[in-house]
């Protein structure tokens, strides 16, 4: 049945008359109603039936962002931005969930996503004049666009401007906090976005897809999609700023190292953690050879610490996944063919957010990947391009005897795979499906 908070969602997200619901008074507002939902449906990659089911209504009730999503990215020069790269902001209004100096740390951490994409920079103000106002307001506040209480919409911000344009208002009556639920930092950086000059995402790793998602902001990288649509209007920065790499080597030989991936390029196995790689030679000759250094050094293209890797000996190449979900595939660590792209091409769900780990085998002439997400495994069938039926299943009911989660795991000799699990490695032979042996990770870095 046809509600009124549901031609609500459509009327301010996708520009529906009110003539057409919540009861349409002809064939022609009945059609156009069909047409708004599809339109929305389509947006949120939903199959577009132009009814609301199940899954359209679960989408329509999602917490989420107050502008509109009836225009995706646009890349056009002349789209509105601010006509200084340099941008004044003030705090007009604090929220008493948190502390002042949380909220400023919040929107200074928010800020500081976009001007590492681009040479914007962000001076905060505390007279009355300035580009971006920041406030928490509840209900009716002042700009036709009333919020709706706790839940639904959690902000909204206007686009560069003059008065109002670039300002950003937050619901007072969600509680705000610096946890996982109604994050501050997740949802200003999103609404920064906006009040730089850009629309929303489709994508579902995107900081400006429209629904509510959280982000650590003290270990947030913007993603690909948002950078290149920062830059398509402020441009790129001529220095890109690069995170330093760990001040100290991470300490290889202590008893509760742990591997963040791993993966075998051309005639080394590559070992991943935090911004640092380890590689051992699989030449008889020189095997106790092993080279170390910055992850910058030998994968210029890779500027976020490694969560999985996995290598298709077959093709030459191996496909490296950061933060946010977005995977790389290279090929050989010197002449490298870097490609970005998202797990969500895989097919994985939205929820699904990172990957743990990552190992690619060949059963009976299949190319098969499987990939660990906490205690779950998912396969994906390289040459269908698609997830294997009947998956996610847990970890242990393929891989019986090792850990609950899989944190790196990578092929060796046609038939051997070592899974890491915190500070253990296990030797499994895939083919007669049981475990050899386990040892310590670090083993294989000569400890």
């Amino acid at each position: 049945r046809l509600r009124e908070d549901n031609t609500g969602y459509l009327r301010r997200f996708y520009h529906m008359s009110p003539s057409s619901g919540p009861r349409p008074r002809n064939r022609r507002a009945t059609s156009a109603l069909g047409e708004k939902i599809r339109e929305m449906q389509g947006f949120f990659s939903l199959k577009q039936t132009g009814r609301l089911d199940l899954q359209t209504l679960s989408v329509m009730r999602k917490h989420r962002c107050g502008v509109p999503d009836v225009e995706n990215y646009s890349f056009n020069p002349d789209q509105i931005k601010w006509k200084n790269h340099t941008i004044t902001y003030r705090i007009d209004q604090y929220t008493p969930d948190l502390t002042q100096e949380e909220v400023d740390t919040s929107f200074r951490l928010a800020l500081k996503v976009w001007s590492d994409a681009a040479p914007l920079k962000f001076i905060k103000v505390n007279h009355d004049k300035a580009d971006i106002i920041l406030s928490f307001a509840k209900k009716t506040h002042g700009d036709f666009f009333p919020f709706d209480g706790p839940k639904g919409v959690l902000a909204h911000a206007f686009e560069p401007g003059e008065d109002m344009g670039g300002d950003v208002h937050f619901d007072e009556d969600e509680i705000w906090t610096m946890g996982h639920r109604y994050n501050l930092f997740t949802v200003a950086a999103h609404e920064l976005g906006h009040s730089l000059g850009l629309s929303h995402s489709k994508d579902p790793s995107s900081l400006m897809y429209p629904n509510y998602n959280y982000y650590n902001g003290a270990q947030y990288t913007l993603p690909r999609d948002d950078a290149l649509g920062i830059q398509a209007l402020y441009g790129e920065l001529k220095s890109p700023v690069r995170k330093q790499d760990p001040p100290n080597l991470p300490k290889k030989c202590d008893p509760n190292f742990s591997v963040d991936a791993v993966a075998v390029f051309g005639q080394e196995i590559v070992f991943f953690k935090n911004r640092y790689m380890w590689l051992r030679t699989t030449w008889t000759t020189y095997w106790n050879r092993l080279r170390e250094g910055p992850s910058s050094t030998y994968l210029p293209s890779i500027n976020s610490p490694v969560d999985a890797a996995y290598d298709i000996p077959a093709h030459g190449v191996a496909y490296v996944f950061t933060g946010n979900g977005q995977s790389d595939r290279l090929k050989g660590l010197t002449e490298m063919k870097s490609h970005f792209g998202s797990i969500y091409d895989y097919g994985f769900p939205a929820r699904v957010r990172h990957i743990d780990a990552a190992v690619h085998i060949t059963i009976r002439h299949s190319f098969i990947s499987s990939m660990f997400i906490c205690y779950l495994l998912y396969r994906y069938d390289e040459h269908r391009r698609r997830m294997d039926p009947g998956f996610p299943r847990n970890i242990q009911t393929d891989w019986p005897g090792i850990g609950r989660r899989v944190d790196a795991a990578f092929e060796l000799q046609g038939s051997t795979i070592y899974l890491f699990s915190g500070t253990k490695a296990y030797n499994y032979d895939y083919r007669q499906n049981r475990l050899l042996n386990r040892i310590l990770a670090n083993a294989w870095l000569g400890c």
